[in-house]
């Protein structure tokens, strides 16, 4: 097996940076089209034929399906202990597009959980430098 070079690590975090984008407009886009459900108590065949006949849904279940194949290829060169706390940067994106999309509010507590994660996300990505 060859030696990782320092390109192909950077295109690892690049990669994983992408999937936490898109795994975050993939669940705005889920909510979305789960709001178009008009059964009050769906069958799990119901809600499978939903998922195929609202855009949203679909769209959103596809950008999950793009997500898996490049973390995938990021996966292949980087350090699954220093990739994966990434994506933890989903929940960043997610909240951000809530706000902005659903008009949802951003309380001190939400405020406090992003600079955690973030805080979190630096500090392992200090620790995988050394």
């Amino acid at each position: 097996m060859s030696e990782t070079t320092p390109r192909q690590r950077r295109r690892s975090l690049i990669l994983v940076l992408c999937c936490t984008v898109i795994g975050a407009a993939a669940q705005i886009l889920i909510k979305s089209g789960a709001g178009a459900l008009n059964e009050p108590n769906p069958t799990l065949l119901q809600t499978a034929l939903h998922m195929i006949q609202t855009p949203s849904l679909l769209a959103g279940y596809t950008l999950y399906g793009v997500m898996t194949v490049l973390l995938v290829l990021a996966l292949r060169h980087g350090e699954l202990s220093l990739l994966y706390p990434l994506i933890a940067m989903t929940y960043v994106w997610v909240t951000i597009l809530s706000v902005v999309v659903f008009h949802e509010s951003l309380n001190p507590f939400k405020i406090v959980g992003i600079a955690i994660i973030v805080g979190g996300v630096t500090v392992l990505g200090r620790e995988g430098q050394g």
